[in-house]
């Protein structure tokens, strides 16, 4: 175990705050997906405008006007892709988003890492309002897959400890902690199982992997730029992205799969 995880202070002195934060955006959260249309439609636009500008001030940090007005433009283009029930057409918007926000942060940025990382976000977030559009049950299913993931990795990895997942990126994360997110995700799908279906507990596991590898991805690119958190704008969570990279992960899954079956 590591020296920081040593004294009760150092497992748990972030639990009260992580604790308040989680349960005010839970609250917001499950209030949208109640709700559907328009209010989780706004929700995912605020998520994927502020991860945008999170993500700008990390790849784009000498264009520090773009990053507002950028993020805008990721969120209004979720708004576009999902006025329309045409693929071809929510591609293009998706993309032309991407390509706009590419082509304005200037060869000084990191252009590849901005590609990538904008371009999974905005098919993450829209994937969310195609997974919606499914019924309330697929993204509470995702939702909860995600939440009991990460509890359990957060707990089972403080409590037991062992050997690192993959210390290059993520040094705290371990096998212990990652082998109990799946292990979570699984019986969450069984309470999913009358609305997902009977393979719901057996894809509930991939899905927590793509949360986890969301994790890793984005703990990859603050490694990169010497960051420590995305943003301080939630209480214990540091950025936006900090608290929806691992569903970010997981939709991206989801998102890629319905937009593919909505081409074929």
């Amino acid at each position: 175990m590591s020296s920081e995880n040593k004294s009760g202070e150092g497992k748990w002195g972030d639990l009260a705050t992580r604790s308040v934060s989680g349960v005010v955006l839970a609250f917001i959260g499950l209030a949208a997906i109640y709700q559907g249309g328009y209010a989780i439609l706004a929700l995912v636009m605020l998520v994927v405008g502020v991860i945008g500008w999170e993500i700008l001030r990390m790849v784009a940090p000498d264009s520090p006007k773009l990053w507002a007005p950028l993020g805008v433009l990721m969120a209004l283009s979720i708004f576009g892709a999902s006025m329309t029930l045409n693929p071809i057409w929510q591609a293009v918007t998706l993309l032309g988003a991407l390509l706009i926000t590419i082509g304005a942060i200037g060869e000084k940025a990191d252009r590849v890492r901005a590609l990538l990382y904008i371009g999974w976000v905005l098919v993450a977030g829209f994937g969310l309002i195609l997974l919606r559009v499914e019924g309330m049950m697929a993204v509470l299913w995702l939702v909860a897959i995600v939440v009991t993931s990460d509890m359990a990795g957060y707990f089972v990895g403080r409590i037991v400890g062992g050997p690192k997942f993959w210390p290059a990126v993520s040094p705290k994360k371990t096998w212990s902690g990652t082998v109990a997110g799946w292990v979570g995700a699984a019986l969450v799908g069984f309470f999913f199982i009358d609305a997902v279906g009977p393979m719901a507990p057996v894809w509930s596991m991939p899905l927590a992997f793509a949360g986890q590898m969301g994790d890793a991805a984005e703990s990859a690119l603050k490694r990169a730029k010497g960051v420590k958190d995305a943003s301080d704008l939630i209480p214990g969570h540091g950025g936006f992205f900090d608290r929806f990279d691992a569903l970010m992960g997981a939709s991206l899954a989801v998102g890629a799969i319905l937009l593919l079956q909505a081409a074929l």
